[in-house]
């Protein structure tokens, strides 16, 4: 299983480096706050997706081991740090049910949360899942994969996304070149691959798909794969829902060094100025990754290159928070324990908050802006037992309101999350009034407007105004 040619095996590729953790001083930081703790029976070592709001305004994520057969598990988190297991995977014979989630679930359209694992499944191939998850933990297996050798469907999925169009896509290492596919899974539950990797001579086109894929304003699918391209150290790439595909950018274009990067782990977002964003996990010059951009134009752009003391080895993707700024993690730094750091509308590079490995170290997966604009992630290192903690971090930002989709016809039903709800006495998008049904205190139902335009959507409540982050994409 060739999750990573760096790491000579799938923990190792769990690990992403064999790096030796060192002592860290714990730091004074009074806006951050370990609120659960991985025991190994509730789950151990989270793993690289971020945690999701659900409809009922808590938290829901993944672990990679942990759960009584230790092949991981869906857990929920209360704002307050109540950690509750909804399922444990390979509860049902011969694993059916998946194991070994890699990244966390998203949520659907229809309030259920979609995600993938990585092994298990119905196949007796051992080759991973889609799921489907309720909030209360009812499970529904959508596809195993490798249904037929020579599995050119993929194998170990990594990571899931819905599209504006209802449709989920992701990627899966090998496939029919053995480098990893780009797959979609249709509403009503049909399965194609849309693109297999290494098509070109020397794998140009990419290979080793590790993180997820994300729909920008313009429609299209972009993300990352860890390697090949033109100079065997990774690609940014574009593929439309149709499965048109090219390569953006293609890592260590500038010979020794990597000075633009080398292996990006993670995906891509989009920035409040319409660009995208992303990160490697080695190379920058300095060897311990960077931050990068990539214009309209598709110009590559460097940001930031860490130099262990700001960070090192980032593998998560980077979150637009409502401030208009970009806010991301690394691994590891001179410390060993990881670090929280913003990135301005202007491409200014700020530390936030070192973690230690005293408490909550190693954070491998994205941030969550959740609305009551406090962020919240997970460690793979420290707590109580050393198996993993989930945390919060505040900077002051404020409440803001989130939807799902972010972006819609107009007629389209969608879901508003927000907090203190109840109330809400007027919905619009960019300013034209929309018909909404308040559910409960953290959901609004509403309906696209007919002469709705893309921009941010707002709620006005007993308390104030909340506006949604990112803006609200109307489509034609």
């Amino acid at each position: 299983m060739n999750l990573t040619k760096r790491s000579g095996s799938f923990r190792g590729a769990v690990a992403l480096a064999a790096i030796i953790l060192g002592l860290a001083v714990c730091p004074q930081a009074q806006t951050f706050t370990t609120l659960s703790s991985f025991d190994s029976d509730n789950g151990s070592f989270p793993q690289y997706g971020s945690l999701v709001q659900a409809t009922n305004g808590n938290y829901y994520g993944t672990t990679y081991y942990g759960g009584p057969k230790d092949r991981g598990v869906v857990f929920e988190v209360t704002p307050s740090g109540e950690l509750t297991d909804i399922h444990n995977f390979c509860s049902r014979s011969e694993c059916a049910d998946g194991k070994a989630p890699w990244s966390g679930p998203v949520l659907g359209t229809d309030g259920n949360l979609y995600g993938t694992t990585t092994a298990g499944g119905t196949n007796n191939k051992d080759s991973g899942t889609i799921y489907r998850i309720t909030p209360g933990g009812e499970l529904t297996t959508l596809y195993s994969f490798c249904p037929t050798s020579p599995c050119n469907d993929g194998i170990a999925p990594m990571a899931l996304m819905e599209a504006s169009n209802g449709n989920f896509y992701g990627v899966a290492n090998y496939g029919a070149h053995n480098e990893g596919t780009i797959f979609e899974l249709s509403k009503s539950g049909v399965f194609k691959v849309l693109y297999s990797f290494c098509l070109l001579a020397n794998c140009a086109d990419g290979e080793e798909p590790y993180s997820g894929l994300m729909q920008a304003s313009n429609g299209n699918l972009y993300g990352t794969t860890a390697g090949g391209g033109a100079y065997g150290h990774g690609t940014v790439y574009e593929i439309s829902v149709g499965g048109t595909f090219r390569t953006i950018h293609s890592f260590c274009a500038q010979g020794t060094g990597c000075a633009d990067g080398d292996a990006p782990y993670a995906g891509l977002v989009e920035g409040a100025n319409g660009n995208l964003y992303g990160t490697t996990f080695y190379g920058g010059g300095n060897g311990y990754g960077n931050v990068f951009e990539i214009t309209a134009a598709r110009r590559f752009v460097p940001v930031h290159t860490f130099d262990n003391t700001d960070g090192s080895y980032p593998s998560s993707a980077l979150i637009l928070a409502n401030d208009g700024n970009l806010y991301g993690t690394t691994s590891y730094d001179s410390n060993g324990a990881g670090t929280i750091f913003q990135i301005t509308a202007g491409n200014e590079f700020h530390s936030l908050y070192t973690f230690c490995t005293c408490t909550s170290a190693n954070p491998f997966g994205a941030l969550l802006q959740a609305t009551d604009g406090t962020f919240y992630g997970t460690t793979a290192e420290g707590g109580t037992s050393n198996n993993g903690t989930i945390f919060s971090f505040s900077t002051g930002l404020g409440p803001l309101v989130e939807t799902v989709p972010t972006a819609a016809k107009v007629g389209a039903h969608v879901i508003i999350l927000g907090n203190n709800l109840a109330g809400a006495t007027a919905v619009s998008f960019n300013g034209t009034a929309a018909s909404f049904t308040v559910v409960s205190n953290s959901e609004i139902t509403a309906t696209v407007p007919t002469a709705a335009t893309t921009g941010a959507i707002s709620v006005t409540t007993s308390t104030g105004t909340l506006t949604g982050n990112p803006p609200f994409q109307v489509l034609k």
